[in-house]
């Protein structure tokens, strides 16, 4: 019995490829994508969420639902200078004619979980202001979820968008603040991808040179990211966030080390707007539910990913 998945995405970059990842993996059955405010404009998300499904086979069956198009509190600023226009590098520019499901998307994580009670793993790979909306329509839902999977913060690290956040915190930290204080999490920080889920350019240009459609999908929506990252980082890399995210979900003997600590996020806005404060000393008050993967096995996922992208089946060699 396959297990089922529901994915909560910002769609650019490589959201994707955690779609296509899930989309791919015969041991888990997509129940819905729904799609939060991000990344990059909010129709190009959606867009890009169908585009991807249907790359992978699966356009007519997963139900892609439109969310949130702002954070509960806060504005927030785009990402294009990272993943292009549009999110796909500046080269893709989707038209499924595929319709969006009815309904909301914090309604439609509601009701995959009422239906399903016990069953629904939640994989966030975006901002949390969907799954903070769907806290409040149902303040039960961590009990009815099965597990619930969030890529986001900088654990005791540098951020990816200010030096003390992280993109998917600093979008909606007053979201965040909510899901980790209510939910029992299961945390992939950037600081986590930044140690063992970057390829660089030795290993991408196996992708290259291969004639694989998902391949040749990938090399060209991260010709954009690979150049930000010669440009700030002097390194010619991509960085998998989400993609690791939903590997560690679909094997779990992926991850090799973790801890459960508590966990706060910083909602005020400043210069610590999005932080997220790691109690790994134990020192506050506050109640350890947090379960964050501190390592992997990088090599088992370089693997994952390669087989999903050269071969269709990131599960291939599992």
């Amino acid at each position: 019995m396959t297990r089922r998945v529901l994915l909560d995405t910002d769609t650019a970059g490589d959201d994707t490829m955690a779609i296509l990842m899930a989309a791919l993996a015969d041991s888990v059955t997509i129940e819905a994508l729904t799609i939060v405010a991000g990344n990059v404009e909010f129709d190009h998300q959606v867009a890009n969420a169908k585009y991807t499904l249907q790359l992978a086979g699966k356009g007519d069956d997963v139900p892609v639902y439109e969310g949130a198009r702002t954070p509960l509190v806060k504005d927030h600023e785009h990402v294009d200078h990272i993943h292009g226009d549009g999110g796909l590098g500046g080269e893709i520019y989707p038209d499924t004619g595929i319709p969006s499901a009815d309904g909301y998307g914090p309604d439609a994580i509601v009701d995959a979980a009422r239906t399903h009670p016990g069953e629904v793993t939640l994989v966030c790979i975006g901002p949390l202001t969907n799954v903070a909306l769907a806290l409040r329509r149902e303040p039960e839902l961590g009990r009815l979820l099965d597990d619930v999977w969030v890529m986001g913060g900088a654990v005791n690290t540098l951020g990816n968008d200010t030096p003390s956040a992280e993109y998917n915190f600093w979008v909606d930290p007053d979201a965040a603040k909510v899901v980790l204080n209510e939910l029992d999490v299961t945390l992939v920080d950037w600081g986590l991808t930044v140690r063992q889920a970057m390829l660089e350019g030795d290993e991408l240009a196996v992708f290259e040179e291969s004639d694989s459609e998902y391949a040749e999908f990938f090399t060209t929506i991260t010709e954009h990211p690979r150049e930000f990252s010669k440009e700030r980082l002097g390194v010619d890399a991509t960085t998998q966030p989400d993609s690791v995210t939903v590997a560690c979900m679909l094997e779990p003997d992926l991850v090799t080390g973790s801890n459960t600590y508590h966990v706060d996020v910083d909602e005020r806005e400043g210069l610590t707007r999005g932080y997220s404060m790691v109690d790994e000393l134990g020192i506050t008050d506050g109640e350890p539910r947090t379960e964050v993967v501190e390592e992997i096995d990088a090599a088992a996922f370089e693997e994952m990913f390669s087989d999903m992208l050269l071969h269709g089946d990131p599960e291939r060699s599992r």
